[in-house]
């Protein structure tokens, strides 16, 4: 809720409102509250605030109600009390703290006000004021709504940082949700201190007009208006010129719009066609457009620098002037003291920009004003006759109407050269958007001030074409004795001959003028106004980009200085760039290439709309309502096709610098969050494919192992991680499942989804997150199981850890464990477990990687009495959180084990990884104890934790280096034994063994997964060695043959075959010895009762134990998987890997410890084991 105090004066709008809300009960005389409240002019508290306050938060500096609130307490006040009465009004209220309900029972707002303005008070008060006062308000009237619901209402300020987690006075969820939960707001903003809100005092903004209108004027009007559209006119003709004119209009007035509905979907802050672009396509395509959009404008600015200086020279050649050679050297010279003064310019300030800016447009229209009467005047001596301006003649005029396209130069021109020469005279509308940062309202003075630009210079250009065609002939020879008794024998000359005419000669414009200077002034407003603008644009654009550090080493350059942030720093990069081309001054052979990155940039931008109007996120609603998609779509193909026809070579180099820039910011992965129309283009994709999947039918050949794997967080367990990712890669979905005990803030959830995913990220691993509360392991993996994947993407295997602790464990958490199993099998799932003699859970050999504080100092729950802020207070708050809850499936680690890994670890005697449950608990040591994690950053914060994988990303180690993947508490270096256990599925073997024990068909996903695990690239080089069991001793060759057989079907690779024969031989008396010790505290004996009968003695329901009638039922198996065990010992204590169908738990028949016995029986002292029981459901063929 806000801390900003809010008054309402009345319910009756029709009458003044008071400036005093007084209880009548308390009341009545003001007088005859003094003795009994506070002080005269003293408030009831410190964080009580008076109107002058409120008037101070709610208005600006000038006084001046702020321009996006609706509250009009500040009239009533400025209205109706004196300036030294607001200031010594204190307002005192009720602790707000105390629930609503009980605010109305006590006293509610009384003002005290200084002795010496009581009489005065009470003299001007009204008497409808007083009849107020005493008979109608009520004590509720007293306060704001506010005070009366933890509700915030709709206002701006809750809206302006859309990055940022909690808005300025919106209350959180926690905090309306737990009615125990008081709100405490600590990140409250000052109105006129919000940097979002652009009000900043002492700031120099600008509005459409001089903001945008008289920029895209100056830009678009260049030195092609006066040099140039003559020359196009004698070329194109009218007709085709207008043709030619209103063609490139079309591309800039599509543009124009496109850049409309942009600009007016959101807020624009500062960076112009770079932020426009970024923000809606991406880093990618807005870091290269922006970066080649500032290169462009800064040697665009040399080029318009030394197009003043060929002006200067051409008017000091009439005069005979030199500086030093009249030409190469003087334009160096010229350009260098000319850029230089610009320079200066622009960083005294940008009001002084603007107000050269306007200089130049005033001198730009009146030499504009000067030819157009100059053509009215006609020819004002037999000189300019002679050289072919007549006047209006509609004899020249029908002359002039067609084109007549000629050799210049070796060049055969045609519509399309002429269109390329002449089109960047329409280039400059984004003179506008490139300085939003500077405009008051970007989202109304771009559309209006650019479309009306375009409007206002095309019809400028049309005007002229007319003139020139009507009053100019296309040539002339200047020979004043051929305009002798009224002969027009001057207009007689072959072409290519004569000096003068629209073909030939392009001082035109001056000559048709009334005025001839004028039209210098005008060409040298043109040339400065257009280097001014692109000084200001370049520096402007490139701070934007810096400030994203899009790119590597080029930060230094986003500092801005004064109140206007300006970038001095990318001022001077310009200066020195346009310099060097200024020396160089060949830039004939550059221009084209600026033309490109500006059609790029256009391009772009239309691109940016087509794309953002398909993939139609909500939040593509802009306010300019006059655009439309496939217009937007045919703006950026013609600016393509433009690009090609200027210079096909200069379009191909821009696409190699677009691409090379783009693939730059895709290989970084900048941690930018910028809801861009690709990620919304993305989750489109994603959503019409998983729909489209929905209908295709599935298939054996088609079938791909889809895990869930129970890992919890994926740090805690890697090694589990690993297998089932090196099963998935690129090949199927992958997802890791946590169930936490209890419930759990959303905070604490968001928190283990965050590292969870920077795990990922860290190690390369594709996949998913899922976590879900439950009473219980066994609740909770029954919601992973029925809600996980959507659609045909679902889990169809579910993997687990072997429960190593299972004899030690609480029975309760043992039956959870083995029910986990049935409950797979009664949804078709298959069932994955797998055992490592090291044990699978780390978290107590590896420390808290990237900066990330340990899930035990995570508050993972509200207590009463706290706001979600408080999630990140003290350690004591953590420690009650997690009292009661488990990070990962279940606390399966017994007292013995918890005492042996603690002294191991307080020792530090050695680093061996813990040897317990798949499902133990990540924060079973951190319950009980106190971490001291200083330093860390809170994984609370959204800004912390946005930048841990930008730091992955500049990490300098390898990735494939396990000592820069895992490290010890405090980030000690761990053992070389230690890394090689967490990576040994990850680490490249050589001549690895797998053993694949296939004893019974369960549809060949026994088969099937090692030899996928086979096929990646770390384990290519694996044998697969193949177990089965024989039905007969005397069919034992033909079996095997069958085998072979049914191998080479499949296409599956084997090194060895062999059969079991003898399965049903009696097992060894120690095989039966150790069993027997397994089992023997489950075993329970029985007894006989008074009658005779024997029962089984009393048990808790929560026990599981075993019956000797449990053991007889199965003895047949127990034997079986006893002689497998002596099998397995005498062929697979060698391997890498064992693969071995799991045993089938049927219910009701073979109890949670008995089964567990089996797989202990199995897998003791083995290499690391993979128990796997398909879903009897065939996942291999031999039909193609």
């Amino acid at each position: 809720m806000s801390d900003t105090i809010s008054f309402e004066m009345g319910s009756a709008s029709e009458r003044p409102p008071n400036r005093f809300q007084v209880n009548p009960v308390n009341g009545n005389s003001r007088k005859a509250q003094a003795p009994e409240g506070t002080t005269p002019g003293s408030g009831a508290g410190p964080g009580d605030e008076g109107p002058h306050e409120v008037y101070r938060r709610l208005t600006n500096a000038e006084g001046e109600l702020l321009e996006d609130d609706t509250f009009d307490a500040t009239q009533v006040l400025n209205q109706h009390q004196p300036r030294m009465q607001r200031q010594s009004i204190k307002s005192s209220f009720r602790d707000k703290d105390k629930p609503s309900r009980f605010k109305d029972l006590q006293t509610t707002t009384r003002f005290q006000v200084d002795p010496e303005n009581e009489v005065s008070e009470e003299s001007n008060d009204s008497q409808e004021e007083r009849e107020l006062l005493e008979n109608e308000y009520d004590t509720k009237y007293g306060k704001s709504f506010r005070h009366f619901t933890r509700e915030a209402l709709p206002r701006l300020d809750n809206y302006r940082n859309m990055m940022s987690i909690q808005a300025a006075y919106r209350p959180t969820l926690d905090e309306l949700h737990n009615a125990t939960l008081t709100g405490k707001n600590t990140h409250s903003l000052t109105r006129n201190q919000d940097l979002e809100s652009g009000i900043m005092n002492g700031i120099l903004k600008f509005g459409w007009i001089k903001g945008v209108l008289i920029r895209c004027l100056l830009n678009i009007w260049g030195v092609m208006l006066f040099l140039r559209l003559s020359w196009v006119v004698g070329q194109a003709g009218i007709v085709e010129g207008f043709v030619l004119i209103l063609t490139t209009t079309a591309v800039t007035t599509i543009t124009a719009l496109s850049m409309s509905a942009i600009s007016t979907n959101g807020v624009i802050k500062g960076g112009g066609t770079y932020y426009m672009i970024s923000r809606s396509l991406g880093p990618e395509f807005g870091g290269s457009i922006g970066l080649i959009f500032s290169l462009a404008n800064a040697v665009a600015c040399a080029m318009y620098v030394v197009g003043f200086c060929e002006s200067m020279l051409a008017m000091m050649g009439t005069y005979g002037w030199a500086i030093v050679d009249g030409g190469v050297q003087d334009v160096r010279i010229i350009g260098c003291v000319t850029i230089l003064l610009l320079l200066i310019i622009v960083v005294v300030g940008m009001e002084w920009e603007a107000k050269a800016q306007i200089g130049l447009l005033i001198i730009l229209l009146v030499a504009i004003g000067d030819f157009v009467i100059g053509t009215f005047i006609g020819p004002k001596s037999d000189e300019e006759l002679a050289k072919g301006f007549l006047g209006y003649n509609s004899t020249l005029f029908k002359n002039n109407l067609f084109a007549d396209y000629r050799l210049e130069k070796g060049v055969q021109h045609d519509f399309f050269s002429v269109f390329a020469i002449f089109f960047p005279a329409a280039t400059g509308i984004l003179a506008g958007a490139n300085i939003s940062g500077d405009l008051k309202d970007p989202q109304k003075s771009i559309p209006k001030g650019t479309i009306l630009a375009i409007i206002i210079t095309t019809g400028t250009y049309l005007i002229m074409v007319l003139q020139c065609g009507a009053t100019v002939a296309r040539d002339a020879t200047g020979n004043v004795t051929d305009t002798l008794n009224g002969s027009f024998a001057f207009l007689d000359c072959q072409p290519g001959e004569c000096l003068y005419g629209l073909q030939n000669s392009f001082q035109i414009i001056e000559l048709v003028s009334g005025f001839g200077p004028l039209i210098y002034a005008g060409c040298f407003a043109a040339t400065l106004s257009s280097a001014l603008a692109s000084l200001v644009s370049a520096p402007k654009v490139f701070q934007a980009l810096c400030k994203d550090e899009l790119y590597p080493k080029i930060v230094w350059f986003a500092k801005g200085y004064g109140k206007n942030n300006e970038p001095v720093r990318g001022y001077v990069l310009t200066f020195i760039i346009a310099s060097a081309f200024i020396l160089i001054g060949e830039l004939n052979l550059i221009a084209p290439l600026i033309s490109n990155f500006f059609l790029a940039a256009y391009m772009l931008i239309n691109f940016s709309t087509f794309h953002a109007s398909l993939a139609k996120p909500v939040g593509w609603r802009p306010t300019f309502k006059y655009y439309n998609m496939w217009l937007s779509l045919l703006g950026a193909a013609l600016c393509v096709a433009v690009m090609f026809l200027i210079s096909w070579a200069t379009a191909l180099i821009t696409f190699a610098v677009v691409l090379a820039l783009y693939l730059i910011v895709a290989y970084r992965k900048p941690d930018v969050n910028w809801g861009s129309t690709t990620q919304a283009q993305t989750y489109k994709n994603a959503l019409m494919s998983v729909q489209q999947l929905n209908n295709v039918e599935e298939h054996v050949k088609n079938y791909r192992p889809q895990i869930l794997v129970l890992s919890g967080l994926p740090n805690t367990r890697p090694v589990l991680v690993d297998l089932a990712y090196m099963l998935t890669k690129n090949l199927s979905l992958l997802v890791c499942g946590h169930v936490v005990r209890g419930s759990s803030s959303q905070k604490y959830r968001t928190y283990l989804q965050e590292r969870a995913g920077n795990w990922f990220r860290k190690h390369r691993v594709k996949g998913f997150y899922a976590l879900v509360d439950g009473e219980d392991f066994e609740s909770g993996t029954r919601a992973l199981m029925q809600a996980s994947g959507i659609g045909k993407l679902k889990p169809n295997i579910i993997l687990m850890g072997y429960k190593t602790d299972w004899q030690t464990c609480d029975r309760k958490e043992l039956q959870q464990y083995f029910n986990v199993m049935h409950k797979a099998l009664d949804m078709y799932l298959s069932v994955a477990i797998l055992r490592v003699p090291q044990g699978l859970d780390c978290s107590q050999v590896l420390g808290s990687q990237d900066g990330w504080k340990t899930v035990a100092d995570v508050p993972r729950t509200l207590q009463p009495n706290e706001s979600s802020g408080d999630l990140q207070a003290a350690d004591s708050h953590a420690r009650n959180g997690l009292g009661g809850s488990i990070d990962s499936l279940s606390r399966n680690v017994s007292q013995e084990d918890r005492n042996r890994n603690e002294v191991l670890s307080s020792e530090q005697s050695s680093l061996k990884i813990v040897k317990s449950s798949s499902t133990s608990d990540l924060s079973f040591i951190a319950g009980n104890q106190s971490k001291d994690v200083s330093g860390m950053p809170d994984p609370l914060d959204a800004k912390t934790a946005n930048l841990l994988p930008n730091s992955l990303r500049k990490s300098k180690l390898k990735h494939d280096d396990p000592a820069s993947l895992y490290k010890g508490p405090g980030g000690a270096e761990l053992p070389k034994e230690v890394l090689q256990d967490l990576t040994q599925f990850t680490r490249k073997r050589s001549h690895a063994v797998i053993d694949v024990w296939w004893l019974y068909d369960d549809g060949g996903l026994t088969l099937l997964l090692p030899y996928i695990i086979s096929t990646r690239r770390t384990w290519q080089s694996c044998k697969l060695r193949v177990y089965a069991l024989a039905n007969k001793k005397a069919e034992l060759e033909f079996e095997q043959r069958s085998m072979a057989s049914l191998l080479s079907k499949f296409r599956i690779d084997y090194s060895d075959l062999t059969l079991i024969p003898d399965i049903t031989k009696k097992p060894q008396e120690t095989s039966t010895q150790f069993f027997n010790e397994l089992i023997k505290d489950f075993v329970v004996p029985e007894k006989e009762n008074e009658n005779g009968h024997s029962s089984r003695a009393t048990l808790n329901e929560d026990e599981v134990l075993i019956s000797d009638d449990d053991l007889l039922a199965v003895q047949d198996k127990t034997n079986r998987y006893l002689r497998l065990r002596e099998y397995l010992r005498e062929q697979s204590t060698k391997s890498d890997l064992v693969v071995m169908t799991l045993p089938m738990p049927r219910k009701n028949i073979v109890s949670a410890p008995l089964y567990m016995a089996w797989l202990e029986s199995l897998s003791r002292d083995m290499p690391p084991f993979l128990f796997v029981r398909g879903n009897q459901t065939s996942v291999l063929t031999f039909y193609s």
